[in-house]
């Protein structure tokens, strides 16, 4: 695995965009404003550059304030999976969220992911619910 970890660096909109576009299958020419979603609502970010600079992966990491933060938008580029950039971006926003107080991290997921959250980064399943608002 060949690739750069930054904690809370520089993310250009336009990148982190396409990133999510390849990774989900959902080609756009929207971007989204990542940089000022970051700033406002994350308690940390990581991302993963590859030994050209280029984005492969990002997790998002917000928090309550207190004892709990959640996993958000964790993404490698489909090129880029399996040679373990999700489980080390997973494990830097753990380590983040610890040294920021957090006692708990949370992800939710869809099932097709769940080798990866359970087996690969050592989460343990709970009861939740989940609300459709849009």
């Amino acid at each position: 695995m060949d690739m750069t970890l930054v904690l809370r660096g520089p993310v250009d909109d336009a990148d982190l965009s396409a990133l999510h576009d390849r990774a989900f299958a959902s080609p756009s020419d929207a971007v989204t404003p990542w940089s000022e979603r970051l700033a406002r609502h994350s308690l940390t970010w990581v991302t993963a550059t590859d030994p050209t600079g280029n984005l492969v992966g990002f997790v998002n990491v917000i928090g309550d304030g207190g004892a709990h933060a959640v996993l958000l938008d964790t993404v490698v580029d489909p090129e880029h999976q399996g040679r373990g950039i999700g489980r080390a971006l997973v494990a830097a926003a753990a380590d983040a969220a610890r040294d920021h107080g957090c006692e708990w991290l949370h992800v939710d997921f869809e099932e097709d992911r769940s080798r990866f959250y359970l087996d690969a980064c050592g989460f343990r399943t709970t009861a939740a619910g989940l609300m459709r608002l849009a």
